[in-house]
């Protein structure tokens, strides 16, 4: 995968997690029901909303660092070995800063 090829990908994936995030936060700002059992109901709802929502903004943090590499001409490259990070990885998990060996010794 050339460098373009990943910025199309990642520059994809942000414009859907920007709209789903969105979404999200209208959702989480929508007036609450009045009665007990719905409200109760809703929270619960609310709660998974709010995780998600925290998932997605830590992937467009991990995204918006991968687009740095790639403007800064480094991206492909593990920040922990500077070994090049292989291209099967990258087709997996386009923002990984991380070679496969660095990453397991990371975890």
């Amino acid at each position: 995968m050339d460098h373009a090829q990943a910025k199309d990908r990642l520059l994809t994936r942000r414009a859907e997690l920007v709209g789903h995030l969105a979404e999200v936060e209208h959702q989480l700002d929508e007036t609450p029901p009045k009665d007990w059992e719905d409200f109760s109901s809703e929270r619960q709802g609310d709660e998974v909303l709010e995780a998600l929502g925290h998932a997605e903004l830590n992937e467009l943090r991990r995204i918006d660092a991968a687009l740095a590499r790639v403007a800064a001409g480094s991206y492909g490259v593990c920040l922990e070995c500077g070994e090049d990070i292989s291209e099967a990885r990258l087709a997996i998990l386009p923002d990984t800063p991380l070679c496969k060996t660095c990453a397991a010794q990371a975890a």
